[in-house]
């Protein structure tokens, strides 16, 4: 099996980053939910929060890099022009998409919709680590606050699953090669 720098660069993007975001989702939003003054002993707080605010960092940090590997590195060769005469448009996504009716909704609804929600997960994400940051323990006490991170959360995690499956269903259609 081999892979080209382009297809090594879109694996890394949606399977690495994008799914590591995704799925440092549940741990982060079992620890928020699980800050409540019932379940929590003052040790376990004082265990539990270092934790939080790591993994929240963590998980706000893979967010970026996953916009900015999409962005600035996989997406240019997505959206790359064909020269004048092209037959062979596999090494061109977009023109390859908008070349057909039948799968130029592809680019027109999904890519572009994909390029912009994607945007809304790491910044939800870094007002999730900022918010777990800066209340820390008091999380615990504060229940209006630890709903809005959950909130937060769960939008986050909404925006990036619906890129990454409009994301994988391009990729599908018309492979960055």
């Amino acid at each position: 099996m081999q892979l080209s720098d382009r297809e090594l660069w879109a694996l890394i993007h949606g399977m690495g980053l994008g799914a590591l975001f995704l799925l440092a989702f549940g741990g982060g939003i079992a620890g928020v939910w699980s800050l409540r003054e019932k379940y929590v002993t003052t040790e376990g707080l004082a265990e539990r929060t270092p934790r939080l605010l790591v993994g929240t960092t963590v998980m706000a940090i893979v967010a970026w890099l996953t916009v900015i590997v999409g962005t600035w590195i996989v997406y240019p060769w997505y959206r790359a022009a064909a020269p004048a005469g092209t037959t062979d448009l596999t090494k061109f996504p977009k023109a390859l998409l908008v070349s057909s009716p039948d799968t130029a909704g592809w680019h027109n609804f999904g890519m572009e919709w994909k390029e912009h929600v994607a945007f809304l997960a790491p910044l939800l994400a870094t007002a999730v680590a900022f918010a777990t940051l800066y209340y820390g323990a008091q999380l615990v006490h504060r229940g209006e606050i630890r709903r809005a991170i959950l909130v937060f959360f769960t939008l986050a995690f909404a925006a990036a699953g619906v890129a990454g499956l409009f994301g994988a269903l391009i990729t599908k259609a018309a492979p960055v090669a």
